[in-house]
């Protein structure tokens, strides 16, 4: 997602990057193909096994998709119109959605970053909201609607079905089980800083995107500390890029 240009570009095995869908510079909400398509400020991108891109559109507030062959269709939300409303398409309403996830059955899961929740749009387009409550900012563990988030900025799926999000500014890693159980997975809530360690002993500053493996490894781009974190399965925090550095300082 090229944010600031508008556009979602597409790098190929060579390294060649051609615009795959919108206009530079000129941002708008419209659905088509190639460049008639408009976005607004997109910000996330994934893409599922078939082919189709998921575009988390932050300013237009709502997710687009993006089919194998290039044509653009608004999956959810309505250009122009935050809320928080659950519902079919263009019934249902997002804040700031910043990046999207989709797992092997086509669902696509949302950090809808401005109402500090986690949102799930079935395969029908239908969407729910699964953890946080709507406009209510906070860092509680708990299920469903008694879980809280503040501006959740990633999201990632494994295998099974369980979500990382990165809970930005409560700098935390959060995990939600199928169940919609929320937990800590490492860093301390409202406790910014460096630290590597095992859960809540570790820091993050403003952690943002994020991937897991299927060896249920978390990688998180720590945003404000300028580093790539690694954490494993059972919540042991290191820093990446850190270590990368010293191999290339060994003589």
């Amino acid at each position: 997602a090229d944010t600031r240009n508008h556009t979602i570009r597409q790098v190929s095995a060579g390294g060649v990057v051609t615009t795959l869908a919108g206009f530079a510079h000129v941002p708008g909400s419209t659905d088509g193909a190639g460049r008639d398509v408009r976005f607004n400020f997109p910000f996330g991108v994934t893409v599922a096994a078939d082919g189709t891109a998921y575009v988390a559109d932050y300013a237009n507030h709502t997710v687009r998709k993006i089919a194998p062959g290039g044509f653009v269709t608004t999956l959810a939300g309505l250009a122009g119109t935050s809320g928080s409303t659950d519902g079919p398409g263009s019934e249902a309403r997002f804040r700031n959605p910043y990046r999207v996830a989709v797992d092997a059955a086509g669902t696509v899961f949302v950090a809808d970053t401005g109402n500090h929740t986690i949102r799930r749009i079935a395969p029908d387009g239908v969407v729910s909201t699964i953890a946080g409550l709507p406009g209510t900012s906070g860092s509680d563990d708990g299920t469903g609607n008694a879980a809280r988030f503040n501006r959740p900025a990633g999201v990632t799926v494994d295998v099974g079905g369980t979500l990382y999000v990165s809970d930005s500014d409560n700098h935390t890693v959060r995990k939600i089980t199928t169940g919609g159980v929320v937990t800590t997975l490492a860093g301390l809530a409202r406790a910014s800083g460096t630290a590597d360690g095992t859960g809540s002993a570790a820091r993050f500053n403003r952690p943002s995107g994020l991937d897991v493996d299927a060896g249920g490894v978390v990688l998180v781009a720590d945003e404000f500390n300028h580093a790539i974190r690694r954490i494993s399965a059972g919540g042991q925090v290191t820093t990446v890029a850190e270590d990368v550095v010293r191999l290339h300082d060994t003589p």
